[in-house]
């Protein structure tokens, strides 16, 4: 066996102290966890919760319910990455308004909508919907659309950052896993102050090495009693980031108050188009009126976000609920926890 996760793995399952809350932050991690099998090695009083590290997952009913009006009402083509197809809207998802004769079609990037809009005298909208890591492939295919000279090019945007949430998360864990490819992107001094504000945390990275390691560490510093930060992605995550990614989404983008499913509106979470780039702003262009969306009330995606309860607490999970027929966001993420336990979950005795 690979000496690092072999020492990781003495650590993890040596563990004795008192209950311990460790939040995957990120999707990936979630899954990477269960497909790995490193659920099936925590010892009782080590709780790995799932948090709202689905950009999918976090976006908000109303969000669908506003690309939905695009659709049908305003007769734009809708690009979206594929996953966001099947999310339930307050009536019906994407895939339902397509039925009703939407133009929806699933693109790999934002660029292919902007190819898109030069070949078709349409109105194309892309749904910009991600953290910091798929911002800035947002913000290139707006200024190429300007370059262009496109007037049939905008985006909806429902992009959000990761440290405000963090700090409303705060109490929900006693530590997180932070996701290192945000990290890769916004840097470490995030993280940093959190742990000034009492909030512990390591960046993880993606690998059986990588994760082991973050939980080992995660362990090891929490005997100690006091908030913790370490970056254990060092090979990716420097403690500046990337400057050049930061600098174009600043040119771009603005901060906002944003949505986020399950946890209400949290302040300055969000990014929205400067006023400089309102032709490329979907809801400006079209007249997009305040659209409130309403959740089915049974399923319980806002409370798994946060971290309060599990999946399978849910009564719909793996019955009214599952991949074929998702009732909520969680079930429809390749990210999603409610994925990941539906998927994953016989590891570690859970039945569907």
């Amino acid at each position: 066996m690979n000496q690092v996760i072999e020492n990781a793995r003495e650590i993890i399952t040596g563990y004795d102290g008192p209950k311990l809350r460790i939040m995957e932050v990120c999707g990936t991690h979630t899954h990477e966890i269960f497909r790995l099998g490193i659920r099936s090695l925590l010892p009782e009083n080590i709780d790995l919760i799932s948090g709202p590290g689905c950009p999918v997952c976090v976006t908000p009913v109303g969000y669908i319910d506003e690309a939905i009006y695009l659709a049908l009402e305003k007769k734009c083509v809708i690009c979206t990455f594929g996953d966001l197809i099947k999310v339930p809207g307050t009536k019906m998802s994407l895939a339902g308004a397509r039925t009703e004769g939407a133009d929806v079609r699933p693109v790999y990037s934002p660029d292919d909508a902007v190819e898109l809009a030069r070949e078709t005298s349409k109105q194309v909208v892309f749904l910009a919907v991600g953290f910091e890591t798929t911002t800035p492939s947002a913000c290139i295919a707006v200024k190429k659309a300007q370059r262009l000279g496109l007037t049939n090019f905008s985006i909806l945007t429902a992009n959000k950052t990761m440290p405000n949430a963090y700090a409303q998360l705060k109490g929900s864990a006693d530590a997180f896993l932070y996701p290192g490819h945000v990290n890769a992107i916004t840097g470490n001094e995030i993280c940093k102050k959190l742990k000034e504000e009492g909030v512990s945390g390591v960046v993880a990275g993606f690998t059986a090495n990588e994760l082991m390691t973050a939980l080992a560490v995660t362990i090891e510093l929490s005997k100690k009693g006091e908030p913790f930060f370490e970056n254990c992605y060092p090979r990716v995550v420097k403690d500046e980031g990337n400057p050049a990614a930061q600098k174009l989404v600043d040119t771009v983008m603005e901060p906002c108050d944003s949505e986020w499913r399950g946890l209400g509106i949290i302040p300055m979470s969000g990014m929205k188009l400067r006023g400089e780039y309102s032709d490329f702003d979907a809801r400006v262009k079209h007249n997009v009126p305040t659209i409130e969306g309403k959740s089915n009330p049974a399923c319980r995606c806002p409370e798994i976000l946060q971290g309060h309860c599990k999946p399978t607490d849910c009564p719909l999970f793996g019955k009214v609920c599952n991949p074929i027929h998702p009732v909520g966001a969680c079930m429809v993420s390749d990210e999603g926890a409610c994925a990941a336990y539906y998927h994953y979950g016989s590891s570690i005795g859970v039945e569907i």
